[in-house]
Order: C-alpha cells, then sequence, then structure tokens
C-alpha cells in the first residue's frame, strides 16, 4: 500500500479535494438542520471551531509565525472573500434544496480560473473559456432566472458565494506558492469571519435551543476537516488539476438532501448538475492531455 510520505503531490491533493467536499456536504446539512437562525449566526459558529482546531494545530507546532510583506495582501484577501462566500453560500442554503445551493456555490473553480488569469498570471487557451461559459449555462439551468420564481435571488446569491470563494481559493493557491502554511491560512480566515460577525451576535443574537448549538457545533467540526482538506489540497496541486474531484460534493449533498430531508431536484435542475460536472470532466481531461504533450 502507497504510503502518504511517498504519494505524489497531486494524488494527495485529489484524495485532500473529495475529503473536503464529503465535510462541507455534511455542513451544509447541519446548516440546513439548525433552523430559522441569521446567516450571520451560523457564520460564527461554523468558523469559532475551525479557529479552535487551527489555533491549537499552531501552538503544538511550536514554532514562531512570520509573515512575509507578500503574504499580507493574499492573505486579507482570502479572509474577506471567504467570509462573504460563507455568509452567501449560508443564506442560500436556508432559501434553496441542498444540492442546488450546493452546486451553485461549486462554481468556484470555473471562477478561480478566470481570476488565476489576472492574478496567477496563468493563460487561459479560448477551449478553457468555452468550457467556463458552459458551466455558467448550467448554472442557469439550476438558477432558473425569473421575476416570478421566488427561488431566484437566493440562486444568484449562492452564485455569487461560489464567485468569492472562487478568488478565495484563488488566494489560497496564491499563499501555498509563497510558503504559508495551512494551519495558518484557516486561523487568519476563521478568525476575521468570528471579527466580522461578532458585533451582530453582540447587538442581535437570536436565542438558540441546545439542539441548535449541537447541530452547529457539529457544522464548525465538519467545517473545519473541510477548510483543512481543502486548503492543503490546493497547497499541494494547482486548481485545474484537482478542482474537478471537488464536485464529489454535489453527490453527497443530493445523497444527505434526499435521505435526510426528502429533497429531489426538478429535472432543469438535474440538467443543470449534468452540464456543470460534464465541463468540469470536460476541462480536467483537456488539462490532462495538455500536460502529456508539454511532458
Amino acid at each position: 500500500m502507497l504510503k502518504w510520505k511517498n504519494m505524489k503531490p497531486l494524488y494527495k491533493g485529489m484524495i485532500l479535494i473529495i475529503l473536503s467536499a464529503f465535510f462541507f456536504a455534511q455542513m451544509n446539512m447541519f446548516v440546513h438542520l439548525s433552523g430559522e437562525l441569521p446567516s450571520v449566526q451560523k457564520s460564527f459558529f461554523r468558523n469559532f471551531v475551525a479557529f479552535i482546531f487551527a489555533g491549537i494545530i499552531l501552538l503544538k507546532d511550536g514554532k514562531s509565525v512570520k509573515l512575509t510583506k507578500n503574504a499580507v495582501l493574499p492573505l486579507f484577501l482570502r479572509s474577506l472573500f471567504g467570509t462573504i462566500g460563507i455568509l452567501c453560500n449560508f443564506y442560500a442554503l436556508d432559501k434553496l434544496d441542498l444540492a442546488d445551493a450546493s452546486i451553485l456555490n461549486k462554481m468556484s473553480p470555473f471562477f478561480a480560473i478566470i481570476f488565476s488569469i489576472f492574478i496567477l498570471k496563468e493563460k487561459i487557451k479560448p477551449l478553457q473559456m468555452l468550457i467556463v461559459f458552459g458551466a455558467l449555462a448550467g448554472a442557469m439551468c439550476v438558477v432558473k432566472p425569473s421575476f416570478g420564481n421566488a427561488s431566484t435571488v437566493p440562486a444568484l446569491i449562492a452564485l455569487c458565494g461560489g464567485m468569492c470563494a472562487g478568488m478565495a481559493y484563488t488566494m489560497v493557491r496564491l499563499l501555498g506558492q509563497r510558503g504559508v502554511k495551512g494551519a495558518l491560512i484557516v486561523c487568519v480566515f476563521s478568525a476575521f469571519s468570528c471579527l466580522v460577525t461578532a458585533p451582530f451576535l453582540i447587538f442581535k443574537f437570536t436565542p438558540m435551543s441546545s439542539t441548535q448549538l449541537i447541530i452547529l457545533l457539529l457544522a464548525g467540526l465538519s467545517a473545519a476537516g473541510g477548510q483543512f482538506t481543502i486548503t492543503s489540497a490546493y497547497c499541494y496541486a494547482p486548481a485545474k488539476d484537482v478542482s474537478v474531484y471537488d464536485y464529489s460534493q454535489i453527490i453527497f449533498a443530493a445523497a444527505l438532501g434526499f435521505f435526510v430531508f426528502g429533497q429531489i431536484p426538478d429535472w432543469l435542475s438535474w440538467v443543470g448538475y449534468f452540464i456543470i460536472v460534464a465541463m468540469a470532466a470536460l476541462m480536467f481531461l483537456y488539462n490532462k492531455k495538455s500536460d502529456s504533450k508539454n511532458k
């Protein structure tokens, strides 16, 4: 059996991103289960648990934390856009089916490709751009934009969350290239999110039952697992090589939505899922073919 330390970085990234997909699908389930609580309040508990875990890991490491000047801005942007992305996602989870909210949030790899052109100076071929537009067309099947559709606004907010997550993960990749440890990235992001949402809790706290508190803590534990695994995945390998495996979250979300909530997406949503996953697979195959030619 191949040992972890001897495994290729690409394979490590693949395994970690599938694990993160499972953790985030589980987190979305718990957030939905927590009921009618403000998205900001849910976000605080989700990030507080991740902050505690990341802080413990940094303390156990025992080494002083040093940040170079070129890492400060990317770390701030990762935290800012990550926080906005979470708030959008949590709002959408209260208004949409679990699978619909998850697939729209999983537009993040495609947005990451667009952002990487300007931030990481990566080149994108015309076919890759067509695949990105194809994925956006699939997202519109899920959104089903219409002035008479009550789910249009939540779906667009979920899509906005996916865009912000794409920017956040672009920053994660940049930070990984600059040698910033995953635990520090998670710790700073979680602390930033808690500070941003804390004033809302102080002045507009919504009382929770003990069951809701436990569910939110479980959401936080799942989020911590998702944050550490996806941060490590993007530090091990480029998004273009491993992001396709992030779409396994849709399988997990659809299964949890059906068995826990009895949710069955409509046919147009299924068409959207198929298009988005197909575009992700095409992107993966295209990148694999390009890499083999360059060897």
